[in-house]
């Protein structure tokens, strides 16, 4: 039997480690999902294990893809969630909550806040972690937790570390900001460019790569290249990119480099995901919502612990309008995945981006209500991308590159695979639209 050569991405997400392993062409040939619990010990509060879910978990994860021996693995590579950060011992081993982005302690004091939304979260962070183990040897990310787990090297990616601005500065960790958190600079990661050799997995050996932000990997193998291509990831945090040609400023929403030479994304992150309709799912009953009457839904806001993009507002919260006695359980979660939908489509008008597709990444692509009210609610067709799994797919490309056996990022599109396209249903195109104004309407949004 022929040897198969692959790579491995693991990604540690909100409520899960999950690995793949991938030959040249991103064909998947093995896959394995660790899940991990999300605390929320106080409404304000969100936090992991960080030893379950940043050390242990990935390690799992890998073990657990199972592989025959005729595979041979040429790097692993790992993509993580920002901001996170938990203080370590001498060992790597968490002693601290994992914090992670929302979370009250990363709150900035408003007389300190920055223009721009959710600066200053991560050296919160820092600030809070140090107060609590003042003697620990580091204080760490989640991808930083899992790379030593893996292979002993506490490294971080350069995306990574820039979204702890001011604490990173673009060429290294700020000594004066690390210190008004009261941390040294030696105890903060090193830092390497994404897809850089890193060090080797005990075991097979194969080279530990650098990863980055499970968006940038995820947005690397999604084929969403084209100005007004939109990426939807759809994990348990809703984030919404559309490439554009050139940079610009909206406000509430996020400008960033697109990994495509030229281009730029426009768009952010939004707590109305897999997080709400998680929610959704522990406190309404169990029921098909494809039988719902399309006239007949009421309109949520989803905003169960405030909201990230465009409105960057942690005290909102969530608002159902227009419940009668003849809704049920269907109906509520129509109205839910609905009001998820009502996000994208806000976050693309405020771009101003005219929408060449939508292509839809993450685990939640499998969620077939979800994507449909996307769909009916944005009146395009929705492209689902073929491997649910898309941050770890990438972070597996960003291994090849560490291993050699690719040259660019750009040659990641060849990975790019749809499954399915979901088209948006001409009857619930129209009612949709209708209760997409009340949603912004009794959001405030200046769009209303």
């Amino acid at each position: 039997m022929s040897r198969v050569d692959v790579t491995i991405g693991i990604d540690v997400g909100t409520t899960a480690a999950k690995a793949v392993a991938a030959d040249e062409n991103g064909r998947v040939h093995a896959r394995a999902r660790i899940p991990h619990q999300v605390r929320v010990p106080a409404p304000d509060r969100l936090e992991h294990d960080a030893d379950e879910a940043w050390r242990r978990g990935p390690v799992a994860a890998l073990e657990g893809l199972n592989l025959p021996a005729t595979t041979r693995v040429k790097a692993v590579a790992v993509s993580s969630m920002v901001p996170s950060l938990t203080a370590v011992d001498s060992d790597g081993h968490p002693l601290t909550p994992g914090l992670l982005y929302g979370d009250v302690r990363g709150r900035v004091p408003e007389a300190a806040a920055q223009p721009l939304p959710a600066v200053g979260e991560a050296a919160e962070f820092l600030r809070w972690t140090a107060a609590e183990a003042p003697g620990a040897a580091g204080y760490w990310p989640a991808p930083a937790v899992a790379n030593h787990a893996l292979a002993g090297e506490p490294v971080i990616d350069f995306a990574t570390a820039i979204t702890s601005l001011p604490l990173f500065d673009g060429t290294g960790w700020n000594a004066t900001a690390c210190a008004d958190c009261g941390a040294r600079v030696e105890q903060m990661p090193r830092v390497e460019t994404f897809g850089t050799p890193i060090g080797r997995v005990p075991g097979s050996g194969a080279v530990l790569a650098t990863g980055a932000i499970d968006a940038l990997c995820e947005q690397i193998v999604a084929g969403a290249d084209q100005e007004g291509d939109v990426l939807v990831l759809c994990g348990t945090t809703l984030i919404v990119w559309t490439t554009i040609a050139a940079p610009r400023q909206v406000p509430g929403l996020w400008t960033i480099p697109h990994t495509a030479a030229g281009k730029s994304q426009i768009g952010g992150a939004s707590n109305a995901g897999g997080m709400f309709l998680g929610w959704v799912d522990h406190v309404v009953a169990q029921s098909d919502p494809t039988t719902v009457d399309p006239r007949r839904v009421p309109v949520w806001l989803p905003y169960i612990r405030g909201e990230r993009t465009p409105f960057h507002d942690p005290d909102r919260r969530a608002v159902l309008d227009g419940v009668d006695l003849t809704h049920d359980a269907a109906t509520l979660r129509r109205a839910a995945y609905e009001a998820s939908a009502f996000v994208v489509r806000q976050i693309l008008e405020l771009s101003g981006t005219p929408v060449r597709r939508i292509i839809a990444s993450g685990g939640g692509t499998r969620v077939q209500p979800w994507m449909q009210a996307i769909a009916d609610v944005t009146a395009r067709p929705v492209e689902l991308s073929a491997v649910a799994e898309g941050a770890a797919l990438g972070a597996a490309f960003l291994g090849r590159m560490a291993f050699g056996l690719e040259s660019t990022i750009a040659d990641a599109a060849r990975w790019a695979s749809v499954q399915r396209l979901v088209e948006p249903r001409p009857e619930w195109v129209g009612p949709a639209k209708d209760r997409y104004r009340r949603f912004l309407e009794l959001s405030g949004s200046r769009l209303a």
